[in-house]
């Protein structure tokens, strides 16, 4: 009886179980998406808009103030579009549902497979996979509503696997291409910085910049090529940072009253908080590979920084500092989100069960504030409870990034199994 007990425990917390029972996971996954397509029903929500507004662009309308839909206009960049286009192609104008939701079946499963591999390279217990192939929301948000935030988190997720191999500028282009999905990706701009400038040092950092502004006028160049009009009303609609969002769809504001939700002293309180949140963890968790504090790693990367000490920096990027980074940077603006809806839940959904372990939570902690943050997000409609749930959960995982123990940058967390710091 002991040693059944022990070898159950060393299946669950041995690191190294994760690299076959990832693989069997993934398996019941395909098995689980298949029935889910067989059996529940297909939610119409922006599907149908998607597509008329790809059949507007295909009949040759550049303008984002005349693409609209039965939900609304078009506002997502350019690669949204180039996107739905093909999946408008492969599915018969739209019409061929199934075949739809067989396609983002393996989208679900290729970013899953992409999670799993993230969650290998930072030495995480096998435990720690199940609540990534749990949740009700997620299988909803890629199977039953087709949502475009499927693609935006496939680039995030591509981009953190890449950054924790060392492969820089391929990383900083696959969170591009997802911010050419959804602007909702920006949100991990900070950290995908921090960790560029200090991985690859200020020259390649500066040209893996452009390059992502280049490669985003390109896609966009379809909609700047007919007047000045029709490109600005691109930039306009496709990365609005001043939207405005209608309080009967908010998940994470319910509590506060439509008044205090509309008000602009709301929206600027929010990003005050946003601001300060980030140059708090810049000052005591991002910048710490260089210098002990923002003030002396500004200093550092804007004075005679020499190549042998970039390169030192660079070593302490390790997989466990890239998965803090990214990960915090976004529930950081999750948290002081003006507004979330449903499909957010993509971008949060398997960062938690990684935030909540690493600051040291134990299986029943992890599983406690994730299964509350499942319950909050499956309440529809939103009510004044769930949105605390929502917003209490947010909290707790940005404090937890905050208290993370220090990142051994040089040999990877303690539990990293030798063959995954290759």
């Amino acid at each position: 009886m002991e040693s059944s007990i022990n070898t159950l425990r060393d299946l669950l917390t041995n690191p190294k179980h994760t690299r076959w029972i990832a693989p069997l996971l993934l398996v019941a996954e395909t098995i689980l998406c298949a029935l889910i397509i067989w059996k529940v029903p297909y939610t119409e929500i922006d599907w149908e808009t998607y597509m008329i507004q790809v059949k507007l662009f295909l009949d040759g309308e550049r303008s984002y103030l005349k693409i609209t839909g039965p939900t609304g206009p078009l506002v997502y960049p350019a690669l949204h579009v180039y996107i739905y286009t093909v999946l408008y192609t492969l599915t018969d104008e739209g019409t061929n549902i199934l075949w739809a939701q067989i396609i983002f079946a393996g989208l679900y499963l290729f970013t899953l497979a992409l999670v799993f591999a993230c969650y290998r390279r930072v030495g995480a217990p096998p435990w720690l996979l199940v609540p990534l192939v749990l949740s009700k929301r997620m299988h909803s948000i890629y199977l039953l509503r087709l949502f475009n935030d499927c693609w935006a988190t496939l680039g995030l997720w591509a981009a953190i696997y890449l950054l924790q191999r060392r492969r820089f500028s391929e990383g900083a282009f696959a969170w591009g291409l997802g911010v050419g999905v959804k602007m909702t990706l920006l949100l991990a701009a900070p950290a995908v910085g921090a960790i560029l400038l200090q991985g690859e040092g200020r020259g390649e950092a500066a040209f893996a910049g452009l390059y992502i502004v280049v490669v985003h006028v390109l896609l966009g160049l379809p909609f700047f090529g007919q007047d000045a009009d029709t490109g600005l009303s691109y930039i306009y609609r496709s990365f609005d940072l001043g939207r405005q969002f209608l309080y009967k769809w908010t998940v994470n504001w319910r509590f506060v009253a439509e008044e205090t939700f509309l008000s602009r002293p709301f929206a600027i309180s929010l990003l005050v908080v946003h601001i300060s949140l980030l140059l708090f963890f810049f000052q005591t968790r991002w910048v710490q590979p260089s210098a002990p504090s923002l003030l002396r790693f500004v200093k550092k990367w804007t004075g005679d920084l020499k190549e042998v000490e970039e390169k030192a920096i660079s070593k302490k990027i390790s997989p466990t500092f890239v998965m803090d980074a990214v990960l915090s940077s976004v529930v950081i603006g999750m948290l002081c989100a003006r507004s979330l809806h449903y499909q957010f839940y993509a971008y949060v959904a398997w960062a938690t069960p990684y935030l909540l372990w690493r600051s040291g939570g134990n299986p029943i902690f992890v599983m406690v504030v994730w299964g509350v943050q499942e319950y909050a997000w499956l309440v529809y409609p939103s009510t004044s409870v769930s949105s605390l749930l929502v917003m209490l959960a947010l909290a707790i995982q940005v404090m937890m990034a905050l208290f993370a123990p220090p990142v051994d940058h040089i040999s990877g967390p303690p539990t990293e199994p030798e063959e995954l710091r290759s």
